[in-house]
């Protein structure tokens, strides 16, 4: 089989009366499901099917996407991370099916509008369901077939989505290939790490789910049993393990795509390691990809994921021998700063195998260090070095556990990790070690660089006063003055060591990382008594520690780093040069300074002018062209249009992030470009906003505000949050809010500032009816003191009823602009009031009146509609009079779904 060029990027190109296809797609039902198309600019159809499938006791929530007709193609299962639902998996679900796949997404048991307790992947519950989906695909026609009832099938999913996929490959022998991103292998060494409790990270587990209450009775009682006492159990641990892949790792046995994130104290890369080797123990194929993000956050590589993911069921579902399936190993790597725009850099590395964790160790000495006292002294933070100088060989450590495990060490904060971990690779740290709780050995400085990549180790022999010695291992990157230390990708290891274990040498297991130390560094070893992210000892401990050895450090030798490309000046400018002397010739084109505000539009929140945008890499194909719209304050102007309307691209281009081909965009009479001073006039909602899960709403928006620069005054935090109208919510942790919580408190990030005009892209995806009617609300409150909304949005209905004006496109151009009224107000239904009560009788009569459609009595019986089908409306009142009809008012009467429908079937005629 031919591979597809350039996946998802190249499409077959739009085709004449398309959308006519389309809209009578979407008024058709099939069977229990609803059939929808869906497409981008340039993607070929994709059609939707949702429907609730009865299954195992609950009904499950799905969606089907398929493209191209009914040739049996390779079908793809994608799960959704916890805490979410089916549409959060929608974009790729479409990218895959487009590319040729038949794909089916579904919202897990507890989740969306699925039904059932939340079971923790439980072989009977989550799992079984995924079978049950295997069987229905095997009776689709247009899905390819390996055997009768075992359709040719691939399993994905990111964190929850992902153990599923593992889980469905060890119980169910159809399942042909999986890709699991950033998932666990097993739950309880991941929660109850050597027998230390995950608090901060179990509690958001449980908070994601709805509560205690939406998880299988068992499990909740688990949890609330070991959030008491701190302290995971046998019978906790036997509960998770059986609901975690490695339950079944003696089964699992297809090829295996394992991403794992970097940025990620939830699910670190020991998960991944744990996976790897017993797939490929089972002679399957394997390909290990670290991330750079993770479940603390960071970048996420979506479209480089997404892309590698679908190589890999292009040669193993496909089996498409040409398919770039990639390394066997691959690592992000992050170095230096883009000075255009200030983003981290990024480099692959890579090596044909997977190394593990601890490939070419290579061991460093280490030191004592002694350190304040505990009644006093500062926190080691960066810049303060964490304690005395002291004399070499101090191997032998004392320090306290106190009452209560307060203050605690900070390290990982679920959340926010990520972006730590960026900074990390960067030379910027941030952790808190308390003097008086920690234990501190030292390397001499580097003499050269080491890049670690893997899982360091030490071994060490600790003692505790009484009881079980909690402690919490990491490795610091030290600069050469000592002012600065980083904590590569913020982790830290748990250590539970038993009385048994204590007083003898143990090796120490430290969180793998891929982090590079310069030379002329030091690595520092710290042994804490708390952290922020696990539950300690609550009594008061002494724990001695001594050194047993050197700290071995895996360098990884096999794995290579791409070449850096030279920097772009050293041959940039010359050719550059060339390039734009040779454009210049050719198109008589020149660049023109920002044309200066028009004072004639000092008041007008927007006005566009001919505004083209063609697609990348066509001289003839327009995603926009010719538009022009004008929109005054006061107004909530509705964005309409299919997909592939030219929407996004529009909206893109008036907050400045593309630059138009032709036409301008004027913003209070200033031209829009990159950068614009007015721009600050404008506020934004396009993608939704990333919150601190751990921070109140306030506090979130407090951050934010400050991450601007701008004076605290200019925020008008409390005006946007009462336009909002989130209320005593505003305390509580973002964690605990609701979805249509969450998008009003997004709403109200737009608004700070009170900008003149605000764009709202989608602001009702993913809310329930009421949280919909919500959100109308604020953004009628929002334009009534006299500012302006711009809001793009599928729900014609919410459209219809918060928007004074619309703006109707269709393969990127305007189709009709004017108030709602104007435009619902034309048509062939007209609306009949009457001063009595209209008998069915008389509507059967009016219903077969020469050149009526149809008549149909209001619910409250005052009234009709009635459809023209050739009559006039003077030739209809003069019918109504002649029978007896009472009469008190005639007028045009059509949905705004009826004028959209009709308006885009008209444009593709």
């Amino acid at each position: 089989m031919e591979k597809p060029t350039s996946r998802w990027r190249h499409r077959l190109p739009r085709t004449p009366g398309r959308w006519a296809a389309v809209v009578a797609a979407l008024a058709v039902l099939v069977g229990a499901g609803t059939w929808t198309a869906v497409a981008d600019d340039s993607a070929p159809t994709v059609h939707r099917q949702d429907r609730m499938m009865k299954m195992n006791g609950v009904s499950v929530d799905t969606s089907y996407f398929t493209s191209g007709g009914t040739k049996p193609r390779p079908a793809v299962l994608i799960g959704h991370g916890f805490g979410g639902s089916k549409n959060d998996v929608r974009a790729q679900a479409e990218k895959l099916a487009a590319d040729g796949y038949a794909v089916m997404t579904w919202s897990a048991r507890g989740f969306g509008r699925t039904t059932g307790e939340i079971t923790l992947n439980a072989p009977d519950g989550e799992v079984k369901d995924v079978s049950g989906l295997i069987d229905w695909l095997a009776g689709r026609p247009e899905v390819q077939l390996d055997a009768k009832g075992d359709p040719r099938v691939g399993v994905t999913g990111a964190s929850y989505g992902g153990a599923v996929s593992l889980l469905a490959a060890g119980y169910d022998e159809r399942v042909d290939a999986i890709a699991p991103v950033i998932s666990y292998w097993n739950l309880a060494d991941a929660l109850f790490p050597d027998g230390v409790f995950k608090k901060l990270w179990a509690g958001i587990f449980v908070s994601s789910g709805g509560g205690c209450e939406r998880f299988q009775k068992q499990l909740c009682e688990m949890y609330e049993r070991v959030a008491v006492s701190g302290t995971p159990d046998a019978a906790a641990r036997k509960l998770l393990t059986e609901r975690s892949p490695e339950a079944v790792a003696d089964r699992i046995d297809v090829p295996a795509l394992i991403l794992q994130g970097q940025s990620d104290s939830l699910f670190p890369l020991g998960q991944a390691d744990a996976m790897a080797k017993a797939i490929k123990a089972n002679g399957a194929p394997v390909s290990v990809d670290w991330i750079a993000g993770g479940h603390d956050g960071g970048d996420d590589e979506g479209d480089r994921v997404e892309g590698r993911v679908g190589d890999w069921f292009d040669r193993y579902l496909k089996q498409d021998k040409g398919a770039d399936t990639g390394p066997g190993f691959r690592v992000t790597r992050t170095g230096g700063v883009d000075s255009t725009d200030g983003a981290a850099l990024k480099r692959g590395a890579s090596s044909d195998s997977y190394p593990g964790l601890a490939s070419g160790g290579r061991k460093i000495p280490l030191t004592g260090a002694g350190q304040p006292p505990a009644t006093g002294g500062a926190m080691n933070r960066p810049g303060t070095g964490g304690g005395q100088s002291a004399p070499a060989k101090n191997l032998t450590q004392t320090f306290r556990n106190p009452a209560g495990a307060g203050p605690p060490s900070v390290s990982a904060v679920p959340g926010i990790g990520g972006g730590l971990s960026q900074l990390s690779s960067l030379g910027v740290g941030f952790s808190l070690d308390f003097p008086g709780q920690y234990a501190r050995f030292d390397s001499a400085p580097l003499d050269g660089a080491v890049h670690v990549t893997g899982s360091p180790t030490v071994r060490v022999n600790v003692k505790a006063d009484q009881g079980d010695a909690v402690l919490f291992g990491k490795v610091y990157d030290v600069s050469p003055d000592g002012k600065q230390q980083v904590l590569p990708s913020q982790l830290v290891a748990p250590y539970r060591i038993t009385p048994e274990e204590q007083g003898k040498p143990v090796e120490l297991t430290l969180p793998a990382v891929d982090h590079e130390v310069e030379a002329g560094h030091t690595l520092r070893v710290v042994l804490s008594a708390t952290d922020l992210a696990y539950a300690s000892r609550a009594e008061p401990a002494t724990y001695t520690v001594s050194l047993d050895g050197p700290l071995t450090v895996p360098t990884a030798p096999a794995v290579k780093t791409a070449a850096a490309t030279m920097p772009w000046w050293t041959w940039g400018l010359p050719a550059a040069g060339l390039v734009i002397a040779a454009a210049l010739l050719l198109t008589a084109r020149r660049r023109t300074a920002t044309p200066a505000p028009d004072p004639a539009l000092t008041g007008v929140p927007l006005q566009i002018t001919g505004l083209s945008k063609k697609y990348a890499k066509s001289a003839d194909r327009y995603a926009v062209r010719d538009l022009g719209f004008r929109v005054e304050k006061g107004q909530v102007l509705g964005l309409l249009g299919p997909n592939g309307a030219g929407k996004t691209t529009t909206l893109r281009m008036l907050m400045g992030l593309i630059t138009p081909d032709a036409g301008e965009i004027r913003v209070f009479g200033h031209a829009i470009r990159p950068g614009a001073p007015v721009l600050s006039r404008v506020g934004s909602f396009v993608e939704g906003a990333g919150f601190l899960p751990h921070l109140s709403g306030r506090s979130n928006l407090e951050l934010y505000w400050q991450a601007t620069g701008r004076p605290a005054e200019d925020a008008h935090i409390d005006e946007a949050l009462e336009i909002a109208g989130l209320g005593d919510a505003l305390a509580r942790a973002v964690r605990t809010y609701s979805q249509g919580m969450r998008q009003r408190l997004a709403i109200a990030q737009a608004m700070l500032g009170m900008p003149d005009l605000l764009i709202l892209d989608e602001p009702t995806n993913g809310l329930d009816p009421p949280q919909i009617r919500e959100m109308r609300d604020v953004m009628i409150r929002y334009a009534a003191g006299g500012r302006t909304v711009i809001v793009s949005s599928h729900l014609l209905s919410e459209v219809e009823q918060s928007c004074t004006h619309l703006v109707v496109m269709d393969r990127g151009q305007l189709v009709q602009a004017g108030p709602v009224a104007e435009i619902t107000g034309s048509g062939d239904m007209l609306l009949v009031t009457t001063g009595a009560e209209v008998a069915e009788p008389l509507v059967d009569k009016v219903a077969a009146l020469p050149g009526i459609g149809s008549a149909v009595r209001l619910d409250d019986g005052h009234g009709l509609l009635v459809r023209l089908d050739g009559a006039t409306a003077s030739q209809l009142v003069a019918e109504l009079v002649r029978l007896d009809v009472p009469v008190t008012g005639v007028g045009p009467h059509r949905r705004l779904e009826d004028a959209f429908l009709t308006l885009i079937s008209q444009g593709s005629a």
